[in-house]
Formats: C-alpha cells, sequence, structure tokens
C-alpha cells in the first residue's frame, strides 16, 4: 500500500471512528408537548411521552421504564401548573438527573407561559382535584401553542447551540403554519360562540374561553370526583330548565356518565381527543384541532 492509499484509508477510519451527533432525547410528560418538541427538532431529537391520550396525565405510576427514560433525557416538557405532582417529584428525585432538574435548562413547564385560568383563591382538598397555579388542562386553547414553543426553541438552543440554526428555522416555519392554522380554527368555529355546553370534567375552561362556549354543568360535582345517580339526576333536571348543545369530555374519560346525560338529555355526547393521539385523525398537533373544531361543529347541528 502506498502512501497516498495509506493516508487516505487512515482518514477514512479515523472519520468512522468520530461519532455521530447524538440527538436530544426529549421525554415530554404529554403527548402535546412531545408533538411540539419533534416540531421543533425534528430529525436532532428523540421524543418519549411518558403517557398517552388515553391516560389521566393527573393518575400516573412512575414506572421504571419512565424511569429510564428520565435517566437519559437531555431535556424534560411537561404542562407543569402541578398537572403531574403526583409522580413527576417521584421520577426527577429517582432518576438522579441533575439535567432535568427543576431550575436546570433541561426542565421545561409550559404553563409558565400562558395566562392561567381558574386559579383558586384558596386551597381545599375538600374541593377536589384543584390546583394552586391554576386549570393545567392549557392545550384545549390552540393560542396556548404558541408561547411555549417560543419558549421551548429557546431551550433547545441553550442545550444543543450547535443545532441552534436548525431549531430556529423550524420554529420560524411552524409559527408561520400555526397563525395560519389557527386563524382558519377561529373562523370555523364562529358559529359555536355562546354555545352552551355540559363537561363530564372540568378539563376546557381553556377551550371555552377561546372558543366562547358557556358551561352550565359539570357531570363531576367537584373535579376528580366520579358523578354519582344522584348527581346526574340533578344535572338532567338543570338541562330541563336550562338546555344545553352536547355533553362533552376528554378521550380518556370513561364515557358512561356523559352517554348516560346524553341519551336522557336528547343532546349529542362528544368525546374530543384532548390531546395528540386522542383520536384518529388528531395525529400530530394540526389535527388535534381540526378534529377537535370537526366534532364540536357536528355536534352542534
Amino acid at each position: 500500500m502506498n502512501f497516498t492509499m495509506k493516508w487516505l484509508v487512515g482518514g477514512l477510519l479515523a472519520l468512522l471512528a468520530v461519532p455521530a451527533c447524538a440527538a436530544l432525547n426529549i421525554f415530554a410528560c404529554e403527548p402535546e408537548w412531545g408533538a411540539l418538541a419533534q416540531e421543533l427538532g425534528g430529525d436532532k431529537v428523540n421524543v418519549y411521552n411518558a403517557t398517552n391520550a388515553l391516560q389521566d396525565p393527573h393518575h400516573i405510576e412512575a414506572k421504571p421504564s419512565l424511569l429510564a427514560r428520565a435517566r437519559s433525557a437531555d431535556l424534560l416538557a411537561c404542562t407543569g401548573a402541578e398537572l403531574e405532582v403526583g409522580w413527576l417529584p417521584i421520577l426527577l428525585r429517582q432518576s438522579a438527573n441533575p439535567k432535568i432538574q427543576p431550575g436546570k435548562p433541561g426542565y421545561f413547564e409550559a404553563a409558565r407561559y400562558v395566562q392561567m385560568l381558574e386559579t383558586p383563591t384558596r386551597l381545599d382538598r375538600a374541593e377536589g382535584d384543584v390546583h394552586a397555579g391554576g386549570n393545567p388542562h392549557i392545550q384545549t386553547d390552540a393560542r396556548n401553542i404558541a408561547a411555549p414553543a417560543e419558549a421551548l426553541v429557546q431551550r433547545l438552543a441553550e442545550i444543543d447551540p450547535a443545532n441552534a440554526g436548525y431549531y430556529r428555522q423550524r420554529h420560524a416555519q411552524f409559527a408561520a403554519r400555526w397563525k395560519t392554522a389557527l386563524n382558519q380554527w377561529e373562523k370555523q368555529a364562529a358559529p359555536l360562540k355562546g354555545a352552551a355546553i355540559v363537561v363530564q370534567h372540568k378539563g376546557f375552561p381553556y377551550l371555552e374561553n377561546w372558543l366562547g362556549l358557556k358551561q352550565v354543568a359539570a357531570l363531576e360535582p367537584k373535579p376528580g370526583v366520579e358523578p354519582t345517580s344522584a348527581h346526574l339526576a340533578e344535572v338532567l333536571a338543570q338541562l330541563q330548565r336550562q338546555p344545553a348543545k352536547m355533553v362533552i369530555r376528554a378521550a380518556y374519560n370513561d364515557g358512561r356518565a356523559s352517554d348516560w346525560l346524553a341519551e336522557r338529555a336528547k343532546i349529542p355526547g362528544v368525546a374530543l381527543p384532548f390531546t395528540v393521539g386522542g383520536s384518529d385523525k388528531a395525529k400530530d398537533l394540526f389535527g388535534l384541532f381540526d378534529d377537535t373544531v370537526q366534532k364540536l361543529l357536528s355536534a352542534a347541528k
């Protein structure tokens, strides 16, 4: 082997020995933030969703599989506002991963970047599953995606400065598409303004605020408390005096109570996707709101 060939072979072996730039490992507490991280991170990130649309994010077990993912995460993206208070602190403590602890760049809470609704004036667990920071179900308002997206792309750039330009470019593209889609959803949903609804769980104040829906009753007597037959009968009697257009629930809610009321009140029962993956059409953030708006419009006719 001559000198030139040795040099070429040696250079090739040296290149092969250099590890490829590893993608960021992102641990998303809920599918909506996993979907957002994927939109912004593209092929520079590996996203793991700790929960799915058919699980109640309040009540998750900190299983070994979640712990293993948390240990290898570079960034944790969650809702915050105490939504994950029953399981995330345990996971963070047991993971012993310094990158994703509160206060570190790898710890991200979307709720910090939106205007919270239903912030309690006093805390009393007798009132059910209440949260000191306000209602945490921020993802049901499409307007609440933009500000967390802007904050998240800055966090990605901070953690992975080598790809900062890539993340910012993807964010610019996403933000433009989101603005266009938001305008379209709001135009489509204009007929829903003022529509009276019944909710199974008080998980929709942001959706109601965004689209002008009017909640007249809730099937849960208190947040997180299953309705009794007596309470359901009271709600049914109320609807005789104050009719509603529909009764809505999240995909993960047991539908028996809402189906019972819908049948007797002769109004549609609507299972909204609530998050990415909550229906066949809600495959990403755009599909989530496409499907949500269309389901509401169909029920309101």
